[in-house]
């Protein structure tokens, strides 16, 4: 039941609208099925399966709107969340920033379902965490890990019209390794739309020689170093200024995005040329939804070209406000990187540190996007283009405009969480104290 085809979506979407009798209404269906195992200490200590299927109803009378959401489908259930929706409406405020509903909109076929992680089931969850584990138990290290597939769908409609059907697949898979005497850490991981590329063992492999090797870390002064940002690190603060990209909090003074005195730094320089980040839901590697939540559909879209800022997200209204057009954020975004390995960086960098990922990460001031928090799991010092050796963990303070301003050189992108992300050298990167957290 949790999971609808395009036509048995379009038939209840549209017996959802027939009990309506406001202004406008609009329709959001979503199911999914998620499956997941874990374990630690080289034992699985859970897995299971949810299936959920669940809709949302908006009424809107005049500029007034409210939303009900229900998760019963017999026609007395679906009738009683259209008029409970329709009693919210009528005693909401006005919206001062109020957009009527749209018309109807051409989507592209989404590109993000594959059918081998459709089809996966209790029995391959247990081949991966055994693939995973008995490369933990080779090694003498322990492993505590995470697998988790999703197969989802999201149906939107209103009574203007517009109907929009996408069927996604989406997996991760995530591992930290231990030595015996618990000194070590390392972490590796696994990101796919397709299960055919998950690779725990992989993975796993990753995580153990780095455990092995960052055993009886050293102590390293904390300052302004070159790092070389393993993918995850990169995204662990990449994401973050990707998440601040808005076009309003931009204009209004409230973001590392907006000019002094007013407006938005739209097609200004902010950072080294080596950077173009883009977001393109059609990608093969990286694919999303062919529609944003309010309908709008999602385009490829240039974010930041060889430095410079070329856009910004839009909402509906802001955009109406500044007569432009109505970009919605992306879902995930694809840095452009080069030919070159993590290993290549490595060998090119003359003295620096090796991060293998970011944690515990706080904002400290949105103006220049400053964050801070903790490496994690498999930090080296660098020298002569060798790893020396595992060094204590840092804190650092730093802003990922500020890292992507001191990008030296990018490497080849790989797939993490739902972007695509390359290892990074960055100079002046700022540690400001040790940790001694394993």
């Amino acid at each position: 039941m949790s999971m609808l085809n395009e036509q048995e979506a379009k038939k209840l979407l549209d017996k959802i609208l027939s009990y309506a009798k406001a202004d406008e209404v609009s329709v959001t269906i979503t199911g999914s099925r998620v499956g997941n195992i874990r374990y630690a200490r080289n034992t699985v200590s859970t897995n299971g399966e949810t299936d959920n299927l669940s809709f949302a109803v908006t009424s809107v009378y005049g500029k007034r709107s409210g939303t009900a959401t229900g998760n019963e489908f017999d026609d007395a259930a679906l009738e009683r969340t259209v008029r409970r929706s329709e009693e919210i409406a009528q005693l909401a405020p006005e919206s001062p920033e109020f957009m009527t509903a749209l018309p109807p909109q051409h989507y592209q076929q989404g590109m993000n379902y594959s059918e081998n992680t459709g089809r996966i089931d209790p029995v391959f969850r247990v081949d991966a965490a055994l693939a995973s584990i008995q490369e933990c138990v080779k090694n003498k290290a322990t492993a505590a890990g995470y697998l988790e597939d999703t197969t989802s769908f999201k149906a939107i409609g209103n009574n203007k019209g517009l109907f929009g059907y996408n069927k996604e697949t989406s997996g991760e898979f995530t591992v930290t390794a231990r030595t015996a005497d618990e000194k070590g850490s390392g972490y590796g991981v696994s990101y796919f739309t397709d299960a055919a590329k998950l690779d725990t063992k992989g993975a796993t492999e990753v995580a153990v020689k780095k455990a092995l090797a960052w055993k009886d870390p050293k102590e390293l002064k904390p300052e302004r170093m070159t790092v070389v940002l393993e993918p995850q690190a990169a995204y662990d603060l990449l994401s973050l200024l990707v998440n601040a990209m808005d076009a309003r909090s931009a204009d209004e003074g409230r973001s590392y995005f907006g000019k002094r005195g007013g407006g938005n730094r739209i097609g200004s320089q902010l950072f080294q040329d080596k950077v173009t980040i883009f977001s393109d839901p059609f990608n093969a590697e990286n694919p999303s939804s062919p529609f944003f939540a309010d309908g709008r559909p999602q385009q490829k879209v240039t974010w930041v070209e060889n430095g410079v800022l070329k856009a910004l997200p839009y909402s509906r209204y802001w955009a109406a406000q500044k007569g432009v057009d109505a970009v919605p954020p992306p879902e995930g975004f694809i840095m452009q990187g080069s030919g070159q390995s993590l290993d290549d960086l490595i060998k090119a960098t003359d003295k620096g540190v090796l991060v293998t990922r970011f944690y515990y990460i706080r904002l400290v001031d949105p103006q220049t996007l400053v964050f801070t928090g903790l490496t994690r799991d498999g930090t080296f010092s660098i020298e002569n283009g060798e790893i020396k050796n595992g060094i204590k963990n840092f804190r650092f303070n730093e802003s990922p405009a500020a890292m992507l301003a001191n990008l030296e050189a990018v490497g080849k992108p790989v797939r993490i969480q739902n972007s695509m992300v390359p290892p990074m050298r960055i100079r002046d990167f700022n540690f400001t104290s040790l940790s001694d957290a394993v």
